[in-house]
């Protein structure tokens, strides 16, 4: 974090006493706060910028961060308007943002919550609610940073920040693992010619343990369980994320990238957006994600508004690979 802030402190600055940055020259609005354990980066520092997150917290490696760091964050953000909490669906991060949201309670000030549960391989649909949150944070910041730049109250920005979340799909796959320091093993191990289908972005079992296979097959089984889960069909608009978890070099990348824009030809839905790059990582763990985020006119409208951080830009500088190429 002081590295960040070495870099980037005319925007940017540290809250006293606590591992929390905040935005300088915020606006008089709802405040956005993000974060969660270290270890993902750019997750959760990429997100906080104009039109997106006002405020992060760090807790350690892996590890939520501490009430007191998302206390302090959000009563430094908060103008009056109330806060909204945007982080994934851990049990860590769950526990200590909603004790923070005690504590802001006492000092009167309004929060709301939207937990990221965008892993469909991590609960059945029945149970969407029990999902984790993977890098669907990253659409879901961006629309809720952009309702509260429109100056939504609070309510109507946790309501659209919700559908955002109920309307992104994601899957990951690991071909090799990441570490966590200090420990002496990895926290699982794959064969040479292994791979698994779903696994977290903490190690957490997937769906399925395969052998290695080509590049577009395996686009293919994560598209069509994609798919089916999202209800997503000929004529929808979506927002495309392909994210490397670490170690995964961008040329693979656009790979995985030029094969999901190939079926979503086929299929008659329109990628309105493409994004190829790595979000949300796990160390150097070797795979991708792919996210989709189903794209309504209000959803759109709020994807498609200005959004500035140092590791994420749109409607700024474009950042897409593929999105003018791709639509219809």
């Amino acid at each position: 974090m002081e590295g960040f802030l070495a870099a980037y402190k005319s925007t940017y600055q540290k809250v006293e006493n606590v591992n929390g940055i905040i935005r300088r020259n915020r606006k008089d609005k709802v405040a956005i706060v993000t974060g969660g354990g270290s270890g993902h980066e750019p997750l959760f520092l990429g997100l906080i910028g104009e039109g997106l997150a006002d405020g992060v917290t760090l807790g350690n490696v892996f590890a939520a961060p501490p009430p007191t760091n998302v206390f302090e964050v959000a009563k430094a953000v908060d103008s009056g308007k109330g806060v909204l909490f945007i982080y994934g669906n851990y049990s860590g991060d769950v526990l200590n943002f909603g004790m923070a949201e005690e504590l802001l309670e006492m000092e009167d000030i309004q929060t709301k919550t939207v937990l990221v549960t965008d892993d469909v391989a991590s609960a059945p649909v029945e149970r969407k609610g029990d999902r984790r949150g993977i890098a669907g944070d990253i659409f879901v910041v961006k629309i809720a940073g952009a309702a509260a730049e429109k100056g939504l109250s609070l309510e109507e920005v946790t309501q659209v920040t919700q559908k955002a979340n109920d309307q992104t799909f994601s899957i990951g796959v690991a071909l090799a693992p990441g570490s966590i320091p200090g420990a002496t093993e990895p926290p699982y191990t794959l064969g040479d010619d292994e791979i698994e289908v779903g696994m977290g972005i903490h190690g957490e079992p997937g769906m399925e343990r395969t052998k290695m296979m080509p590049a577009d097959e395996l686009t293919d089984k994560l598209m069509e369980k994609l798919l089916v889960e999202s209800n997503i069909v000929p004529g929808d608009e979506v927002a495309v994320l392909v994210n490397g978890l670490g170690s995964t070099t961008l040329m693979e990348l656009l790979i995985v990238n030029r094969r999901v824009a190939q079926i979503l030809e086929e299929k008659e839905i329109v990628a309105f957006d493409m994004e190829v790059n790595s979000y949300c990582t796990t160390q150097e763990m070797a795979g991708f994600s792919i996210t989709l985020l189903k794209l309504d006119d209000e959803l759109k409208d709020l994807y498609n508004a200005p959004a500035d951080s140092p590791y994420y830009k749109k409607g700024l500088v474009p950042t897409s690979i593929g999105g003018s190429v791709y639509a219809k």
